[in-house]
């Protein structure tokens, strides 16, 4: 029975030995299409002399330990060894890899041992938000769609608003496949309009490290309801109404001020005696003497020059008729002349007048 039982240990030492005798990774790879895809295979057997490289069952590159790479029947496949590695290790090489390069990967050491690796290809397409930046009222609901249209395979897609995750509840999701395998998703998020925000839609595949991601701005306007503008309202009535007043008492001083410019008050009438201006008057018609020695309290003749003057312009004397008979004057005077009779001019008199001089 010991001796089964060792039988059996020895076995499973020498699968395990054979089995350590290469190394293929990694043993899952996934790029997106048109990158590069590397697998390295490293044999710890240094009694190789052929490794095979076959990418889903199609020999791909052939390498010799001795002459390094023989052929590659394929136009993007190269290898190169590992340095450092004594050309014991080499990497397999997929350049700008396509869909149809997904599946397996297999390294063969011919005679010894093979492993098999999966390569999987991704397509990452677009995506775009519908529409532009929106605008909308306080409490209002705006709805933003989002359109990811290429991917391989169906991409996860999710929304941000400030950069901050919406929850999955708050929006929907379909997708559909085209002819070419490609999937297109759709959605669309309804946000209720609180504050100006950021909205990002953003989609990804596993092969992607960061998300490709369309942005679209919210603006957010406040209205004020009718109650807080009551007491704006009135406060800006009553200003304008004392601004009023003000201009119109400004006015009304203004014109008041220009009349009395425009029309300055008369002068207050002048007054003078009439007796010495009609004495000198009637003397100077009647061709009298003037009592020269008579003098009476009040304003001298000298204060009344300028008076006198303007009135014999404005007066006529010709229009007087002169008196043909004879006049008499009467009128005490330090200087006395003797009366006598006057000359006549005219034979038929018309009126006849007394002057008495004082």
């Amino acid at each position: 029975m010991m001796v089964l039982h060792l039988l059996v240990l020895l076995l499973s030492c020498g699968i395990q030995a054979a089995g350590a005798q290469m190394k293929l990774y990694p043993e899952t790879l996934t790029v997106l299409r048109g990158e590069e895809g590397r697998f390295t295979c490293s044999a710890s057997n240094t009694k190789w002399t052929v490794m095979l490289w076959l990418l889903n069952g199609t020999a791909a590159v052939t390498i010799s330990k001795l002459h390094g790479v023989l052929q590659s029947p394929i136009t993007n496949v190269t290898a190169e060894p590992v340095s450092g590695s004594k050309r014991d290790s080499w990497v397999f090489v997929l350049n700008s890899t396509e869909r149809y390069n997904q599946g397996q990967v297999t390294c063969d050491l011919q005679g010894i041992d093979r492993k098999t690796a999966n390569l999987f290809v991704q397509e990452k397409g677009i995506v775009k938000v519908s529409g532009d930046d929106k605008l909308a009222f306080k409490g209002k609901s705006v709805i933003f769609e989002c359109r990811a249209a290429g991917w391989y395979p169906e991409p996860s897609l999710y929304w941000q608003v400030n950069d901050k995750k919406v929850s999955q509840a708050e929006y929907n999701i379909s997708s559909e496949e085209s002819g070419k395998s490609l999937f297109t998703v759709s959605s669309n998020l309804s946000v209720m309009a609180a504050k100006s925000s950021e909205v990002d839609c953003l989609v990804s595949v596993s092969a992607l490290t960061t998300p490709l991601k369309s942005s679209v701005r919210l603006t957010v306007e406040v209205v004020q309801e009718d109650d807080d503008c009551t007491v704006p309202l009135a406060v800006t009535a009553s200003l304008s109404a004392l601004l009023l007043l003000l201009l119109l008492g400004i006015c009304i001083v203004l014109c008041y001020r220009q009349r009395r410019q425009a029309n300055p008050s008369p002068k207050e009438p002048s007054w003078f005696d009439q007796s010495v201006v009609g004495r000198g008057l009637v003397a100077e018609v009647t061709r009298g003497t003037d009592n020269l020695g008579y003098s009476k309290e009040g304003p001298t003749d000298a204060d009344y020059n300028e008076l006198i003057m303007e009135i014999r312009r404005q007066m006529d004397f010709a229009s007087f008729h002169k008196v043909p008979d004879v006049v008499y004057f009467s009128s005490p005077s330090l200087h006395s002349e003797s009366q006598g009779p006057a000359s006549t001019s005219e034979e038929n008199p018309v009126n006849v007048r007394r002057i008495t001089t004082v």
